[in-house]
Protein backbone atom coordinates (compact mmCIF):
# COMPACT_ATOMS: atom_id res chain seq x y z
CA UNK A 1 0.00 0.00 0.00
CA UNK A 2 2.67 2.25 0.94
CA UNK A 3 4.66 1.96 -1.89
CA UNK A 4 1.50 2.40 -4.35
CA UNK A 5 1.01 5.66 -2.54
CA UNK A 6 4.34 6.56 -3.46
CA UNK A 7 3.71 5.68 -6.93
CA UNK A 8 6.14 2.73 -6.76
CA UNK A 9 5.92 -0.62 -9.15
CA UNK A 10 5.84 -3.21 -6.28
CA UNK A 11 2.32 -3.74 -4.87
CA UNK A 12 -0.69 -5.62 -5.68
CA UNK A 13 -4.40 -5.62 -6.76
CA UNK A 14 -5.34 -6.00 -3.02
CA UNK A 15 -3.45 -2.64 -2.21
CA UNK A 16 -4.49 -0.99 -5.05
CA UNK A 17 -8.03 -2.17 -3.45
CA UNK A 18 -7.17 -1.33 0.12
CA UNK A 19 -5.51 2.02 -1.62
CA UNK A 20 -9.22 2.82 -3.24
CA UNK A 21 -10.68 3.02 0.05
CA UNK A 22 -8.36 5.59 1.49
CA UNK A 23 -8.41 7.70 -1.43
CA UNK A 24 -12.50 7.34 -1.46
CA UNK A 25 -12.43 8.51 2.47
CA UNK A 26 -9.88 10.88 2.43
CA UNK A 27 -9.05 11.90 -0.40
CA UNK A 28 -5.90 10.64 -2.99
CA UNK A 29 -4.05 13.76 -2.51
CA UNK A 30 -3.86 14.07 1.70
CA UNK A 31 -3.40 9.81 1.35
CA UNK A 32 0.01 10.49 -1.29
CA UNK A 33 1.11 13.39 0.38
CA UNK A 34 0.99 12.02 3.53
CA UNK A 35 3.28 8.91 2.34
CA UNK A 36 5.30 11.04 0.53
CA UNK A 37 6.52 13.43 3.73
CA UNK A 38 6.78 10.21 5.74
CA UNK A 39 8.93 8.80 3.04
CA UNK A 40 10.94 12.64 2.92
CA UNK A 41 11.20 12.24 6.37
CA UNK A 42 12.87 9.04 6.15
CA UNK A 43 15.49 10.42 3.98
CA UNK A 44 16.08 13.29 6.27
CA UNK A 45 17.35 11.12 9.24
CA UNK A 46 19.05 8.68 7.43
CA UNK A 47 21.21 11.15 5.72
CA UNK A 48 21.56 13.47 8.91
CA UNK A 49 22.80 10.75 11.03
CA UNK A 50 24.87 9.36 8.73
CA UNK A 51 26.51 12.11 7.49
CA UNK A 52 26.66 14.44 10.54
CA UNK A 53 26.26 12.08 13.39
CA UNK A 54 28.44 9.23 11.86
CA UNK A 55 26.13 6.08 12.18
CA UNK A 56 27.09 3.44 10.36
CA UNK A 57 24.49 1.04 11.39
CA UNK A 58 21.28 1.23 10.93
CA UNK A 59 18.34 -1.64 11.36
CA UNK A 60 15.01 -0.53 9.58
CA UNK A 61 12.47 -2.56 11.38
CA UNK A 62 9.04 -3.07 9.46
CA UNK A 63 10.67 -2.01 6.70
CA UNK A 64 8.22 -3.43 3.99
CA UNK A 65 8.94 -3.62 0.20
CA UNK A 66 12.68 -1.70 -0.28
CA UNK A 67 10.71 1.48 -2.30
CA UNK A 68 11.84 4.81 -4.12
CA UNK A 69 15.43 6.36 -2.05
CA UNK A 70 15.48 3.40 0.34
CA UNK A 71 18.02 3.46 3.78
CA UNK A 72 20.71 1.21 2.48
CA UNK A 73 21.27 4.03 -0.77
CA UNK A 74 20.98 7.00 1.07
CA UNK A 75 23.33 5.63 3.76
CA UNK A 76 26.04 4.09 1.65
CA UNK A 77 26.18 7.63 -0.60
CA UNK A 78 27.96 8.83 3.31
CA UNK A 79 29.88 5.30 3.56
CA UNK A 80 29.85 2.74 1.17
CA UNK A 81 30.76 0.62 4.04
CA UNK A 82 27.31 1.53 6.00
CA UNK A 83 25.26 -1.73 7.00
CA UNK A 84 21.88 -1.48 6.95
CA UNK A 85 19.22 -4.80 7.85
CA UNK A 86 15.57 -4.52 6.80
CA UNK A 87 13.12 -6.76 8.87
CA UNK A 88 9.50 -7.31 8.31
CA UNK A 89 7.57 -10.25 8.52
CA UNK A 90 5.73 -10.28 5.54
CA UNK A 91 8.18 -13.64 3.68
CA UNK A 92 7.07 -11.75 0.24
CA UNK A 93 9.41 -8.90 1.54
CA UNK A 94 12.08 -10.85 1.76
CA UNK A 95 11.59 -12.69 -1.61
CA UNK A 96 11.18 -9.56 -3.99
CA UNK A 97 13.72 -7.40 -1.47
CA UNK A 98 16.64 -9.30 -2.00
CA UNK A 99 15.94 -8.86 -5.72
CA UNK A 100 16.27 -5.67 -5.28
CA UNK A 101 18.79 -5.66 -2.79
CA UNK A 102 22.80 -5.76 -3.74
CA UNK A 103 26.04 -5.89 -2.03
CA UNK A 104 26.92 -7.42 1.32
CA UNK A 105 26.30 -4.45 3.65
CA UNK A 106 22.82 -4.39 3.42
CA UNK A 107 20.09 -7.31 3.92
CA UNK A 108 16.30 -8.29 5.15
CA UNK A 109 15.45 -10.42 7.89
CA UNK A 110 12.54 -11.73 8.13
CA UNK A 111 10.65 -11.47 11.76
CA UNK A 112 8.12 -9.79 13.98
CA UNK A 113 9.01 -6.41 15.88
CA UNK A 114 6.05 -7.46 17.98
CA UNK A 115 9.19 -10.05 19.90
CA UNK A 116 12.19 -7.97 19.60
CA UNK A 117 14.24 -11.10 20.58
CA UNK A 118 13.58 -12.63 17.48
CA UNK A 119 15.18 -9.63 15.62
CA UNK A 120 18.05 -9.07 18.05
CA UNK A 121 19.13 -12.73 18.58
CA UNK A 122 18.98 -13.85 14.72
CA UNK A 123 22.52 -14.38 13.03
CA UNK A 124 21.61 -12.28 10.78
CA UNK A 125 21.35 -9.44 12.90
CA UNK A 126 24.81 -10.29 14.49
CA UNK A 127 26.58 -10.81 10.96
CA UNK A 128 25.61 -7.53 10.36
CA UNK A 129 25.23 -5.24 13.09
CA UNK A 130 27.50 -4.55 15.83
CA UNK A 131 25.93 -3.83 19.15
CA UNK A 132 28.77 -2.35 20.86
CA UNK A 133 29.20 0.47 18.47
CA UNK A 134 26.41 2.72 18.11
CA UNK A 135 23.19 1.89 15.59
CA UNK A 136 20.29 3.73 14.78
CA UNK A 137 17.17 1.98 14.68
CA UNK A 138 14.17 3.29 12.56
CA UNK A 139 10.44 2.41 13.14
CA UNK A 140 8.95 4.49 10.69
CA UNK A 141 5.00 4.53 10.36
CA UNK A 142 5.11 1.35 12.02
CA UNK A 143 3.99 1.68 15.63
CA UNK A 144 0.73 2.68 14.45
CA UNK A 145 0.22 -0.65 13.92
CA UNK A 146 0.95 -1.75 17.23
CA UNK A 147 -1.70 -2.15 19.80
CA UNK A 148 -1.79 -0.38 22.82
CA UNK A 149 -1.47 -4.26 25.00
CA UNK A 150 1.61 -4.40 22.51
CA UNK A 151 3.13 -1.68 24.21
CA UNK A 152 5.46 0.20 21.74
CA UNK A 153 7.94 1.14 24.21
CA UNK A 154 8.51 -1.84 25.50
CA UNK A 155 9.58 -2.83 21.56
CA UNK A 156 11.41 0.59 21.53
CA UNK A 157 13.28 -0.54 25.40
CA UNK A 158 14.72 -3.65 24.35
CA UNK A 159 16.54 -2.79 21.42
CA UNK A 160 18.04 0.56 23.65
CA UNK A 161 18.96 -1.74 25.93
CA UNK A 162 21.30 -3.70 23.81
CA UNK A 163 22.24 -0.57 22.08
CA UNK A 164 25.67 1.08 22.77
CA UNK A 165 25.44 5.07 23.80
CA UNK A 166 25.48 6.75 21.04
CA UNK A 167 22.56 5.28 19.28
CA UNK A 168 19.44 6.26 18.36
CA UNK A 169 16.20 5.43 17.33
CA UNK A 170 13.67 7.17 14.70
CA UNK A 171 10.26 7.09 14.88
CA UNK A 172 7.22 8.74 12.77
CA UNK A 173 3.70 7.83 13.56
CA UNK A 174 0.34 8.68 12.58
CA UNK A 175 -1.80 10.72 15.01
CA UNK A 176 -5.06 11.76 15.84
CA UNK A 177 -3.69 15.74 17.04
CA UNK A 178 -5.05 17.29 14.19
CA UNK A 179 -6.28 14.58 12.23
CA UNK A 180 -10.18 15.05 11.85
CA UNK A 181 -12.35 12.25 13.12
CA UNK A 182 -13.87 11.19 9.86
CA UNK A 183 -10.52 10.63 8.09
CA UNK A 184 -9.76 8.88 11.30
CA UNK A 185 -12.23 6.26 10.82
CA UNK A 186 -10.94 5.84 6.79
CA UNK A 187 -7.66 5.10 7.95
CA UNK A 188 -9.37 2.75 10.39
CA UNK A 189 -11.81 0.83 7.90
CA UNK A 190 -8.87 0.48 5.27
CA UNK A 191 -7.05 -1.63 7.92
CA UNK A 192 -10.15 -3.44 8.99
CA UNK A 193 -8.81 -6.89 7.65
CA UNK A 194 -5.63 -6.41 7.57
CA UNK A 195 -3.42 -8.36 9.54
CA UNK A 196 -2.85 -5.09 12.02
CA UNK A 197 -5.54 -2.44 13.32
CA UNK A 198 -4.41 0.90 12.72
CA UNK A 199 -4.18 2.72 16.11
CA UNK A 200 -3.78 6.77 16.28
CA UNK A 201 -1.69 8.51 18.63
CA UNK A 202 -1.83 11.81 20.68
CA UNK A 203 1.65 13.71 20.75
CA UNK A 204 2.00 12.87 24.31
CA UNK A 205 1.49 9.37 23.38
CA UNK A 206 4.20 9.07 20.39
CA UNK A 207 6.36 11.31 23.01
CA UNK A 208 6.47 8.21 25.57
CA UNK A 209 8.10 5.36 23.48
CA UNK A 210 11.04 7.94 22.67
CA UNK A 211 11.24 6.74 26.53
CA UNK A 212 15.13 6.46 27.80
CA UNK A 213 16.50 8.01 24.50
CA UNK A 214 16.88 12.18 24.18
CA UNK A 215 15.09 13.76 21.49
CA UNK A 216 17.31 15.85 19.37
CA UNK A 217 16.00 19.27 18.24
CA UNK A 218 14.15 19.56 16.89
CA UNK A 219 11.99 16.89 19.25
CA UNK A 220 8.98 15.86 18.29
CA UNK A 221 7.53 17.90 15.35
CA UNK A 222 5.40 17.34 11.93
CA UNK A 223 7.76 15.39 9.89
CA UNK A 224 7.89 18.30 7.25
CA UNK A 225 9.70 20.83 9.46
CA UNK A 226 12.31 18.15 10.78
CA UNK A 227 15.13 19.93 9.16
CA UNK A 228 13.91 20.80 5.94
CA UNK A 229 16.10 20.88 2.85
CA UNK A 230 15.69 21.67 -0.98
CA UNK A 231 14.17 18.63 -1.80
CA UNK A 232 10.59 19.74 -0.50
CA UNK A 233 8.20 17.78 1.46
CA UNK A 234 4.12 17.87 1.54
CA UNK A 235 2.95 19.37 4.74
CA UNK A 236 0.29 17.53 6.62
CA UNK A 237 -1.20 17.31 10.09
CA UNK A 238 -1.39 13.72 9.77
CA UNK A 239 1.66 12.58 11.46
CA UNK A 240 4.59 13.11 13.78
CA UNK A 241 8.08 12.09 13.71
CA UNK A 242 11.43 12.55 16.11
CA UNK A 243 15.15 11.13 16.57
CA UNK A 244 15.82 10.54 20.13
CA UNK A 245 19.50 9.59 21.18
CA UNK A 246 20.41 7.59 24.10
CA UNK A 247 23.45 8.80 26.43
Amino acid sequence: MYDEALHGKDHYEVDRRANATLYEGIGEASVRATALENRRFLGRVVRRLAAEHGIRQFLDIGSGLPTMRNTHQIAQEADPGARVLYVDYDPIVAVHGRALLEGDNTRILTADMREPAAILDAPETHDLIDFTRPVAVLFIAVFHFITPAEDPARIVAAFRERSAPGSYVGISHLTSDGTPPGEQRSWEKAFENATSPMVFRTREEINGIFDGYELIEPGLVRPWTWHPDDEGSPQTTSLYGGVGRKR
